[in-house]
């Protein structure tokens, strides 16, 4: 009797601690679901339909493996990638935009097609940089339809330094409020860069060695401030002031540039009539 007495005792300790290590599982297990996932990028890729998208989809058919963290929006070439959609994709709060284009040279429908997605490349990183955005989460890349293993490839590299970099704004630093009025300004003035380019920056050399050694000049620099970054700082004051910031050292704390930048673009936007100053107080003039 003593016996039955003492495995029944046995069986219930036992059963309760089977249930207790049950408990414990589950709580582990809410407590995971409830954990913050892991970081998993969203990266907009525009890609030519003769190339890069076949390129992508051979790499599908393959089971090459990458990320899945490519959103794909086909085009018909490389050279329709508009700077306004690379500003609109990180607008949207994208964490990186990819474009893939054909081998420079092998363009199905103008031969200077890719030329004129590598031009805006170049320009678009300049102004992102302007802007406070990362010019690393901006990808161009040249891959054939037959290159689905290079294209697995590049997006197993590209995710990972995106990864590394975070989400959208946290690698900047910077409010994500404040990019996003940055990108809003840049994307208002996408035709005034456009006709900029189409006058003032027009790469005669068209190879991939001529468009870096263009961009790479002493004297480009300084006229792409003059032209291009100096009238994105004006439309992103223009932007603080109508938001009711007043004096140049909240405006730059705003927009991330020095103070003096900002008294200067006021006193230029106020010569022009645009920007009433009163003292250290600015306005925007009502015509405005």
């Amino acid at each position: 009797m003593h016996s039955e007495v003492m495995d029944c005792r046995a069986s219930l300790a036992m059963t309760a601690s089977v249930a207790t290590a049950k408990t414990a599982l589950f709580h582990d297990k809410v407590s995971s679901m409830a954990s913050p996932s892991e970081f998993k990028p969203v990266i907009v890729g525009f890609l030519c339909n003769w190339c890069c998208y076949g390129g992508a989809d051979l790499a599908g058919v393959s089971r090459f493996q990458y990320p899945p963290y490519l959103r794909v929006i086909r085009l018909m070439c490389s050279g329709r990638v508009d700077l306004e959609f690379i500003f609109r994709a990180f607008a949207k709060k994208a964490d990186a935009v990819f474009i893939g284009g054909c081998h420079l040279g092998d363009c199905h429908y103008n031969p200077e097609g890719n030329y004129d997605a590598l031009g805006n490349s170049f320009v678009a990183k300049r102004i992102l940089e302007n802007i406070g955005i990362n010019p690393d989460r901006l990808r161009l890349e040249w891959v054939s339809a037959g290159e689905g293993i290079r294209f697995a490839e590049i997006m197993h590299e590209f995710g990972a330094k995106i990864k590394s970099l975070g989400p959208f704004g946290s690698s900047e630093g910077r409010d994500v409020a404040g990019l996003l009025d940055g990108l809003k300004a840049a994307t208002d003035l996408v035709p005034y860069f456009k006709l900029v380019e189409r006058e003032r920056f027009r790469v005669s050399k068209r190879s991939e060695a001529g468009y870096k050694e263009f961009f790479a000049r002493p004297d480009y620099e300084p006229l792409f401030k003059e032209l291009v970054l100096d009238k994105l700082t004006m439309g992103r004051i223009m932007g603080a002031l109508r938001a009711d910031l007043t004096t140049a050292e909240d405006i730059a704390a705003k927009i991330g540039v020095q103070d003096s930048e900002v008294a200067r673009h006021l006193l230029a936007l106020s010569e022009q009539g645009i920007v009433r100053l009163n003292g250290k107080q600015a306005q925007v003039a009502v015509a405005a």
